[in-house]
């Protein structure tokens, strides 16, 4: 299971953030600080990055498979 983002579409709001600071980085600019080449999601943490992930009002985070 991987994170992935679209940095363009973030808009700061760090609901994910909140939800799980080390699936959900932010960079300087309070932005998600990954992108589409994502991160792995460690064993566990499942439920923690459908709930960032269902958080992001502008739908800038994915689960891939």
């Amino acid at each position: 299971m991987r994170l992935t983002a679209d940095r363009q579409r973030c808009d700061q709001h760090g609901l994910c953030f909140v939800i799980d600071d080390e699936l959900f980085p932010l960079d300087e600019d309070g932005r998600i600080a990954y992108g589409p080449e994502g991160v792995a999601v460690p064993p566990g943490k499942e439920s923690l990055a459908n709930a960032g992930v269902d958080q992001c009002p502008v739908l800038a985070l994915r689960i891939e498979s």
